[in-house]
Order: structure tokens, then C-alpha cells, then sequence
């Protein structure tokens, strides 16, 4: 077999195939094997058909044709393989000719994976924000463990601010009850928003048995975005008593006796939140100054396919919570051009991240073990809401285990970036990653290194550190041939 590349772009190749006619023997025999199984000769039993009746019943042309479609294929692999090309689309066969005694000749255009050169991330640098947990931060904490045990009392006076009510609410549109906008015996906390506008100023001031009738707009359903009539009926107003704050409290709400210990093991929570935090932004921080360094051309079908399925993603996200895509933007303060932009760069970056990172990972020969692969799967079903075990039979049934692989291997390729990048606080003190366990604990080098464990695991876990690459270039995988 004989091939030749044609460089079309830096992004696209044309292959040119020559497989000689006698390469194309044992698919002429699989072909009659296959034409003898399917005919009935009168004096020949099924299957054994010899070629030349078979030549004569269904033609010498067919049975080439039959030979052709089952080595097609393979040719084709063999000559991306020879040629050392990647394919990142699906490829094109054209100018396909064929006869008996013949050459099977053919070409195939597709998209494939730039040449370029990895950069040098032993001198990434990257600076994060400080970590710096404030009394404010721990007493949030407590005020919310004081609201989780807090008991709600009955009360005879209008509803204020951080009062509790029950209601009754329903919207009428030209005097119809709107299907599916009503609710009865419902507890609001005054204040709380993220319902209706306009229902916490409704809300305040009104007493137990009082009605009140205001025009707002749905978030969801056939009226969004119309005025509606908002009518609500409050029948108690409920006073919100905290209990104190004192060592018998803590006993309550924790496996500590005293409040000390508690604020204590509250502050020490919110340190190791905030450690975590920071190795995340330091992953951003030093992926994105990666990105800074390389030029690697995208192809412009994987860009476009990509940026179809991100805004189809995106217009089922809002249908479901009942937005168009008028308000989402105008509540992030976007154009439709900026979102277009912003968009665009996204998808741009995170292909490039993913050639970069899949590099590397080849290169590092990161391996990936049983167990790994069964616990990022379990993790990705409980981010999806999904059943665990139904969802690792849909990836195995449908053949999705190198795409799970993939993202692993670009989660460890991170991770080691990271780990030999230079990371700093706004201080000037180095961020210490190496040792940084999942829950923002701190390992001991010296018992890991004599349990032989590897250090780059432990400082970025592997969904913590390819989350955002993968989720970005998940759909990107689907597309490779």
C-alpha cells in the first residue's frame, strides 16, 4: 500500500491511498465467503458457492464492491498510522476508483491535530490571592449553625425583615389562575429574594389573615415575562428565636463541649476551604499563563461544532429554568456580541488546553488504575444527579471509556503542571500544593514518600484539577475519529 499527505492547512491533510489489487485478496475472499452464505445455487449447498458461479449470479463487479467497502476502512487506518497523523474529524472519502485487477485508490480529507512544540512549564509562575479568614467569616458560620437550631415563634405584629411567613400565593393573568403558579401553606423567609420580584416588599408590613394583591413577572412557564397579578395571603407571622450562645449550645450543634472548641473547629473548616480555593485558583492561574505561551492553530469545525453544542447546552439550561436568553444576558450585562466573543475564547482555549495537556500526558505516561476510573465515575454521576451504577453501564454500553480516560490523563497532566509551576500569594509566600490533600489538609512529605505515594496526586485530586478542561472539551473528544 502506497500513501501521500497534502497539508490543505495547518489544521486540515488530504491523504492519498494506493492499495494494489493482490493487497485486496483476503477481502475478495471474505467477499465470496459472505456472497456463498447469502445466495441459494440450485446443486450447491449455502456457503459453498464456488467464485465462479458466484461471478455469474451476482457479477465479478459486486463481489470487487463487497471487497472494497471491508478493506476501505482498514486501509485508511493503516495509512493515518503511517503517515502519523491524528484525526480530529471524522474523515471524507472522495475520488474512490476500483476494478478487477485494479488498484483501490482514494483520498480522504479531515481535520488533524497541529504540529507544536509544548512549552516550558518548569518556569510558570502565577500569583493568587491571599488566604485570610476573618472573625466575619467565622462568625457567619455560627450564625448559620444558630439558624439550623433556631425555633420559630408565633407572633401578633406586621412582618419585618428576617421574619418567617406562611402563605398562600397564586398568580391570575385577566382574572384566570396561572396553571402552576400557586402554592398553599408555603414558609418564607422575608428578605430571603430569589422568588418573585417584588414579594418581599409585599411581604413586609402585612399581618396574619391579610391579603395583598401585586404585579410582577413569572421566571418560568408560557407567561414569562408578562405582568402578572401576584396574589398573597399571609396566615402567620413567625418571629425567628436563636438560641444562645454559650457552651451548651455547642454541645447541641457539635461533638464539642465547649464554644471555644467549636469556633475553633469552625476557623480551622474555613482555613482549609479557603486552601482549596486558592490550589483552584492557582490551577486556573497557571493553565491559563500556559495558554499565554503557545499559538496552536484550532480547527475551525471543532470550534464551530463546539460552540453549537455549548448555546443548544446553554437554551435548555434556560428553558428549564424558565429565562430566555434576552435575560440572561441582560443580567450579566452582556451584548449578544460580548457573549459571542467570550464565548468563542472559551472554546478556543480549552481545545488548545486539551492538545497541550493530552501531550503531555502521552509524554509523561501518566497510567491510570481500575480504581481511579471507577471513583471519577462515580464522582462525575453524583455532579449529574445520576445513579452511580446507571451511570457507568450507559458509559460502558456506549463505548464512552476513552473519553473518562481521557479527562483523568489531562487531570494529572494539569496537576503536574501546576506542581512545577512557581505559585505565590499576593504576600510573596509560596503556596504550598505538593502536599495539599482533597480535604484541605496538609499530608506529612516524609510518611507519604515512605508509603510511596505520589505527591502529585495527593496536591491536585484529579476532578479538582481537569473539571473545568474536561467539561469544556468533553464534546470536543466525540468528534475525533
Amino acid at each position: 500500500m502506497k500513501s501521500a499527505v497534502e497539508n490543505l492547512s495547518p489544521t486540515r491533510a488530504k491523504l492519498t491511498v494506493e492499495v494494489p489489487f493482490e493487497e485486496l485478496k483476503p477481502s475478495l475472499d471474505a467477499a465470496y465467503q459472505k456472497i456463498a452464505r447469502q445466495i441459494n445455487v440450485p446443486g450447491f449447498r449455502r456457503g459453498k458457492v464456488p467464485p465462479q458461479i458466484i461471478d455469474k449470479q451476482v457479477g465479478r463487479e459486486a463481489v470487487i464492491g463487497e471487497a472494497v467497502n471491508e478493506q476501505l476502512q482498514s486501509a485508511l487506518v493503516e495509512a493515518i498510522r503511517e503517515e502519523g497523523l491524528t484525526p480530529l474529524s471524522q474523515p471524507e472519502v472522495d475520488d474512490l476508483d476500483f476494478g478487477d485487477d485494479k488498484p483501490l485508490t482514494f483520498s480522504a480529507e479531515f481535520d488533524t491535530l497541529p504540529e507544536f512544540d509544548l512549552p516550558d512549564t518548569s518556569a510558570l509562575t502565577a500569583t493568587v490571592d491571599d488566604i485570610e479568614v476573618t472573625d466575619a467569616d467565622v462568625e457567619e458560620q455560627v450564625q448559620g449553625l444558630r439558624e439550623r437550631f433556631a425555633t420559630l415563634i408565633d407572633v401578633e405584629r406586621p412582618a419585618a425583615d428576617g421574619d418567617f411567613v406562611v402563605m398562600d400565593m397564586k398568580a391570575v393573568k385577566d382574572g384566570e389562575t396561572v396553571e402552576g403558579a400557586d402554592i398553599t401553606g408555603f414558609s418564607y423567609q422575608v428578605g430571603r429574594g430569589g422568588m418573585i420580584d417584588g414579594l418581599d416588599e409585599a411581604l413586609t408590613g402585612m399581618t396574619a389573615g391579610e391579603d395583598k394583591t401585586f404585579t410582577s413577572q413569572l421566571a418560568g412557564g408560557d407567561l414569562v415575562g408578562q405582568d402578572v397579578d401576584i396574589e398573597i395571603t399571609v396566615s402567620q407571622v413567625q418571629e425567628q428565636e436563636l438560641p444562645e450562645l454559650d457552651d451548651e449550645f455547642a454541645e447541641t450543634a457539635s461533638e464539642f463541649e465547649t464554644l471555644d472548641e467549636l469556633t475553633a473547629d469552625l476557623r480551622e473548616r474555613i482555613t482549609r476551604n479557603k486552601r482549596l480555593e486558592q490550589a483552584a485558583a492557582a490551577r486556573d492561574a497557571v493553565l491559563e499563563s500556559m495558554l499565554d505561551q503557545v499559538e496552536i492553530p484550532v480547527p475551525e469545525g471543532i470550534v464551530t461544532d463546539e460552540l453549537n453544542a455549548r448555546r443548544q447546552s446553554m437554551e435548555q439550561q434556560l428553558a428549564m429554568a424558565g429565562m430566555t436568553m434576552e435575560k440572561y444576558l441582560e443580567d450579566e450585562g452582556q451584548t449578544q456580541e460580548e457573549f459571542e466573543a467570550e464565548l468563542d475564547r472559551r472554546v478556543r482555549d480549552s481545545v488548545v488546553a486539551q492538545f497541550v495537556l493530552d501531550r503531555i500526558a502521552e509524554e509523561g505516561e501518566f497510567e491510570i488504575e481500575q480504581q481511579e476510573l471507577t471513583e471519577h465515575m462515580v464522582r462525575r454521576a453524583q455532579q449529574a444527579g445520576q445513579d452511580p451504577q446507571e451511570y457507568v453501564n450507559h458509559m460502558l454500553e456506549h463505548n464512552h471509556l476513552p473519553e473518562v480516560v481521557g479527562e483523568i490523563r489531562r487531570g494529572k497532566a494539569l496537576a503536574s503542571i501546576v506542581e512545577n509551576a512557581t505559585v505565590t500569594d499576593q504576600s510573596g509566600n509560596t503556596v504550598e500544593l505538593a502536599t495539599l490533600q482533597p480535604d484541605g489538609t496538609y499530608a506529612d512529605p516524609a510518611e507519604q514518600q515512605a508509603e510511596g505515594e505520589d505527591l502529585t496526586e495527593v496536591s491536585l485530586p484529579v476532578d479538582e484539577g481537569a473539571a473545568e478542561v474536561a467539561d469544556e472539551a468533553e464534546e470536543s473528544d466525540e468528534s475525533k475519529a
